[in-house]
């Protein structure tokens, strides 16, 4: 049996095809032939056809004129081949657009031109549709306050929409194929962080918040993951709206609350200042009769325990008389002093406390004096507050680095006092940190730092802290020096 086609096999084959095809005389353009399919489609018989020309069987608008038909089978001919998007007509009047292309082929007879074509009507309406739905789209994407971000099962972002990339705050080619974890942080209804979590929630859907990393402001993003499946493969839509305000107004509030708890803490301890106050004075006086008494039986050796002693209490009791005048509001009591020598008088309990921990401290005093009007005993406790402070913050570092720096200085119309640290600074934190109760210590109320800056402030002073470099903090208050305080010229 031969396996060769015979060549009128491939007549057969041509008749039976369901594309439509002509046959072209390469020199005229007459109509040679036309297979079963366009005899059909056009309506004609094939003597019909054959004596047909160009405005016979195409639209009648100018760009299906005989002359551009004639030219786009002429290309054929001189470049082999040659593809145009063709309107017939119908015997019946019916027009239909095409896909056609043009085929030099040799014949026996000749080289002749092979035109096969098929309807497209029903792609280009399904072309408009899906045109038209993608304008749709694109116009309520413009017109509506929510992105809408399409991701696959890594978070890699494949589509997004105009509002989408104006609220990441990025361009197309910034958004499209990044991963969402690398430009925000996620948040799932349930708490979890991370796309991994989000992703497990949504089944269907989940709400999310995204926190977008901008080099400008920070931007919230509210709104729900859904799993969608396209084509089998797993696929996740993100709808966004813009929620700043409502969490910037969120954390206005908390703050608010806060201050008003730190307030409360604050009166709440003006009150318990008056009473302590109040209590303390007798005991503070019996204990110091008591050690008087003692004294006078005391051994040497027991002379220096009580005479130390008895510094405390005088200390304690100053301190107490000085809280419940601060507290109460009476007249400011301010004496002419030496700053040093009020910081002097601290160190004794700065040393105390810093020997039990193994801190260093590093002193600078003030070559000269510096004379300054002030409330002594709480300026003492502010410098005091300030110490401690420093000490609890190297409590926890390393033994080697374990050191504070005290140092006293005057300045022009000031003297300062600055106490530094080598913890791990204050985190940006420093223009802020009086304003507002502030602490990093576990136990600790936040109102020492306030209650310092106020009892500097009201001497006319001023308290002020900054990260120092590579690392730790530094806090320093001045005052004015006597003679140069406001006020000092009418006195």
């Amino acid at each position: 049996m031969d396996d060769e086609l015979e060549p009128e096999d491939f007549g057969i084959l041509m008749s039976r095809t369901s594309l439509c095809v002509l046959i072209h005389d390469a020199a005229s353009k007459d109509i040679l032939w036309a297979n079963p399919a366009a005899c059909e489609m056009l309506e004609f018989s094939l003597d019909e056809i054959k004596p047909l020309k160009a405005p016979d069987m195409s639209s009648q608008a100018r760009e299906y004129s005989r002359a551009i038909g004639r030219a786009w089978l002429q290309r054929a001919v001189d470049e082999g081949s040659s593809r145009i998007v063709w309107r017939y007509r119908a015997k019946s009047g019916r027009e239909f657009p095409t896909e056609a292309l043009a085929v030099l082929v040799q014949l026996g007879r000749g080289p002749a031109v092979m035109v096969q074509f098929r309807d497209i009507e029903k792609e280009q309406a399904i072309e408009r549709s899906l045109h038209r739905t993608e304008e749709y789209f694109r116009a309520l994407a413009r017109h509506t306050s929510a992105g809408a971000v399409v991701l696959d099962p890594r978070g890699v972002v494949e589509y997004a929409s105009g509002t989408a990339l104006s609220q990441f705050k990025v361009g197309d080619q910034e958004l499209i194929g990044a991963r969402l974890t690398d430009l925000a942080e996620i948040t799932s209804a349930s708490g979890h962080v991370g796309w991994a979590a989000a992703v497990d929630a949504a089944r269907p859907v989940v709400a999310v918040r995204l926190e977008v990393r901008t080099a400008d402001v920070a931007v919230w993003l509210g709104g729900s993951l859904d799993h969608l499946q396209v084509d089998g493969d797993d696929l996740y839509l993100l709808t966004l709206h813009d929620i700043t305000d409502r969490v910037v107004e969120d954390l206005e509030h908390g703050r608010r609350v806060e201050y008003e708890n730190y307030l409360s803490r604050y009166n709440a301890m003006g009150d318990m200042a008056m009473a302590i106050a109040h209590e303390l004075g007798q005991p503070l006086a019996a204990a110091g009769n008591f050690l008087a008494g003692a004294r006078l039986r005391a051994t040497p050796e027991e002379s220096y325990a009580l005479d130390s002693a008895r510094r405390q209490i005088d200390r304690a009791s100053a301190i107490v008389k000085a809280l419940r005048e601060f507290v109460g509001h009476l007249e400011q009591v301010e004496t002419l002093v030496d700053l040093n020598d009020v910081v002097r008088e601290c160190m004794y309990f700065v040393r105390l406390r810093a020997d039990g921990a193994g801190i260093r401290v590093r002193e600078s005093w003030s070559e000269e004096p510096i004379p300054v009007r002030c409330e002594r005993v709480l300026t003492g406790q502010v410098v005091l507050n300030l110490c401690f402070n420093a000490l609890d913050e190297m409590a926890g570092s390393p033994e080697s680095e374990r050191e504070i720096t005290v140092a006293t200085a005057r300045e022009a119309g000031v003297g300062r006092f600055t106490v530094e640290d080598r913890g791990k600074g204050l985190g940006g934190l420093s223009a802020h940190i009086f304003d507002q109760p502030f602490t990093s210590k576990e136990h600790g109320s936040g109102i020492g730092l306030a209650l310092s800056h106020r009892i500097i402030s009201r001497q006319h002073g001023r308290l002020v802290a900054w990260s120092r470099e590579p690392r730790g903090a530094a806090f320093s208050f001045t005052l004015p020096l006597a003679g140069d305080e406001p006020g000092a010229a009418a006195g």
